[in-house]
């Protein structure tokens, strides 16, 4: 299918690049714990087939869920946080890298660097990480996968290494809590990065149980709003609010 990225709903996103598969935050179906529910179509594992890496981002329920976990195919390397390392190990098939940020991995043709999140770390009462990570995937084109993370000064950084931004706008409560952005945020991150392309994540995926009916519009709406508060601020820049299943090519580096 060559070199693509598919949005799979909330922060599990597909990236094919350079013959490797990386997938992030997989969360498949419904949220253990019960009153959050997925609107979107369940993944099915064997769209996963040859996944080479999954990252996961941190520990909160919604991005390291191991029933996930343990319905991927294969054997993929995992990457997390340093602290989390025994928690994937109980799902986990293949080699787990604990990391922080500015640590490297070489899986085949692609750089995986960890990169700083400002996000919460805590899992539960008795498991904490270092800290929160998001991951730049570097090979003929690179991708930025931010994890959950609030604005960080540290963002200017990635200025003039990143094609596609994906940049969470949303989240799936009834208001967003610290260590979240929302799209005038995301979209300021977007200034300070001067990606190519620029794609929303972590919305219009999760709802807590039967609160959709009343309040769709606070779910649905921040794609689209990401969408306006770049091209007001940063019109140079291509956004791309893809749908749960949809996907994107990804054509190598992006003139900027």
């Amino acid at each position: 299918m060559g070199d693509r990225l598919t949005f799979l709903g909330h922060s599990t996103v597909l990236v094919d690049l350079d013959g490797v598969r990386v997938l992030t935050d997989p969360l498949l179906g419904h949220l253990a714990a019960g009153v959050i529910r997925r609107q979107v179509p369940a993944v099915l594992p064997d769209a996963l087939e040859g996944l080479s890496v999954v990252f996961i981002s941190h520990g909160h329920l919604d991005h390291l869920d191991l029933a996930s976990l343990r319905a991927l195919p294969g054997e993929p390397a995992l990457i997390v946080p340093v602290g989390l390392g025994h928690v994937v190990a109980k799902a986990a098939r293949g080699v787990v890298n604990e990391m922080r940020a500015g640590d490297r991995l070489q899986v085949g043709d692609l750089t995986l660097e960890a990169i700083h999140a400002e996000h919460s770390c805590r899992r539960s009462l008795f498991t904490t990480a270092e800290s929160a990570l998001g991951i730049l995937i570097a090979g003929s084109t690179s991708v930025y996968f931010a994890g959950d993370t609030d604005f960080f000064p540290g963002m200017r950084q990635l200025a003039g290494r990143v094609d596609v931004a994906l940049l969470p706008v949303g989240g799936w409560g009834p208001r967003l809590g610290r260590g979240h952005m929302n799209p005038l945020r995301a979209a300021e991150a977007v200034v300070r990065i001067c990606p190519a392309i620029a794609m929303p994540i972590h919305w219009g995926t999760l709802y807590p149980l039967g609160l959709r009916r009343v309040a769709g519009r606070r779910f649905e709406g921040p794609g689209e709003a990401f969408r306006e508060a770049v091209a007001a601020r940063a019109p140079e820049v291509d956004i791309r609010v893809l749908q749960p299943g949809e996907s994107m090519a990804l054509a190598g580096r992006v003139g900027r």
